[in-house]
């Protein structure tokens, strides 16, 4: 295993993910429910399978398209994105 990558993608994700809307609606549906373990659960569960779905785009993009394509059309994307988030909370 490539440790540098591991590191790197762990602290990409975990600093991204920190207070974001997942982590609101496991604080919300854990104060509702008054259970922590079943949320807990589900949570792992659900964001296991998203992450195996982007992995999987990430294996197919990598494989079909340049890198340095994918650094420009991740960028792109972002862009794209954000724009589309701001015109519709404007």
């Amino acid at each position: 295993m490539d440790w540098k990558v591991f590191f790197m993608t762990f602290s990409a994700v975990f600093f991204a993910e920190l207070a974001d809307k997942t982590q609101m609606v496991g604080i919300a549906m854990t104060a509702k429910s008054g259970k922590p373990v079943p949320v807990w659960l589900g949570s792992v569960f659900a964001y296991m399978i998203v992450t195996i779905l982007s992995v999987l785009i990430g294996v197919a993009m990598g494989k079909f398209i340049k890198p340095e394509l994918i650094r420009y059309t991740g960028g792109i994307i972002f862009v794209i994105m954000g724009g589309l988030i701001l015109l519709k909370w404007i």
